[in-house]
């Protein structure tokens, strides 16, 4: 955006040493007052997934503490379709100004893989303001099943190649490039069965029509704690304080991670003092007992961080996605 400045000013700033100095501070000063003024009405939250998801409920809970807060209204509007990509771009076309951002999970970093004619790609699309929570993907098989560890799916996997099967929320989900990654890291083949959404995977595997699943402990747990499933491990790099018996799947396979996250984007070019403002206030949830509590139920980390550890996420999440996609051969458009 081009300010329009007085003449006097314009004047000023052509004089040798003073346009730097005088540029810089009104810069800050403009800076510090588009924060301290931010926000000045209702704020939308876009969520490109559909209403009641684990992801909605977070939205619908930082709301509330922010509308404390900062004094404004945080609307959900959610916006599901094309694998978020809807959503997303609906966030990268609004105005930089503050008044809406993107709440998303770690299927942002896919897209660019998964969508390459929307050419899309997070990291130069959008600012990073907050990396909000990490979510555990878990491997998950039925109580009543034959297995009880990842060793033992390992080996029914090398015993006779392609007979296992597990099942996504749909080609290109978060679950199904979890289960291609394992394969890839595991140096095994296994079957992908995809379904219309999360919880018809669930369903088909308690009716033993697939073998496994790999879903987040969000959806997970309440399947656990009613003694239907059981988790084999956890698609993060060590084990997590929720689920201290679960072991790591990087444990038995080296290297593997399939991290899922929830993050908070704004559109590219959004003032750094609205970043600030907005990335230091949700700072101060990370210890609310109640967000800890809420969070820890779902063995959800709530972390809350700034724009620099969300930057570096994508950094690491868009080109190894990539790489899965090429490798599995997935195909979506």
């Amino acid at each position: 955006m081009i300010h329009r400045r007085p003449v006097l000013l314009a004047a000023a700033l052509a004089l040798p040493g003073v346009g730097r100095a005088q540029g810089s501070a009104q810069g800050s000063a403009q800076g510090s007052a588009q924060g301290a003024a931010w926000p000045d009405r209702p704020v939308r939250l876009v969520i490109p997934f559909g209403a009641g998801g684990p992801i909605d409920t977070v939205g619908r809970l930082l709301g509330e503490h922010l509308k404390e807060r900062l004094g404004q209204p945080f609307l959900i509007e959610n916006r599901p379709g094309a694998g978020g990509s809807i959503g997303i771009r609906a966030v990268v076309q609004a105005p930089p100004d503050g008044q809406a951002f993107l709440l998303t999970s770690a299927s942002l970093a896919s897209v660019p893989a998964l969508y390459p004619s929307q050419n899309l790609d997070p990291r130069v699309a959008l600012t990073p303001v907050s990396h909000v929570a990490d979510v555990p993907t878990a491997m998950v098989v039925r109580a009543a099943g034959p297995f009880r560890s990842v060793q033992e799916v390992l080996a029914a996997a090398r015993a006779d190649p392609g007979r296992l099967t597990y099942g996504s929320g749909g080609v290109g989900s978060s679950n199904h490039l979890a289960g291609a990654l394992f394969a890839s890291a595991a140096g095994i083949e296994l079957t992908h069965v995809s379904y219309r959404g999360a919880a018809p995977a669930m369903t088909a595997l308690y009716a033993g029509e697939i073998d496994m699943v790999f879903s987040s402990t969000v959806e997970t747990l309440p399947h656990v704690q009613a003694g239907r499933a059981r988790l084999l491990g956890v698609a993060t790099p060590r084990r997590i304080p929720a689920l201290p018996e679960t072991p790591a799947i990087a444990e038995i396979v080296p290297g593997y991670a399939a991290l899922n996250w929830y993050a908070i984007a704004a559109p590219r070019g959004l003032p750094p003092a609205i970043v600030a403002r907005l990335a230091a206030t949700l700072g101060t949830l990370r210890d609310l007992p109640d967000i800890r509590a809420r969070f820890a139920a779902a063995g959800t980390v709530p972390l809350l961080t700034g724009p620099a550890e969300l930057a570096a996420l994508l950094e690491a999440d868009v080109p190894q996605w990539q790489r899965v996609v090429a490798e599995a051969g997935i195909r979506v458009e």
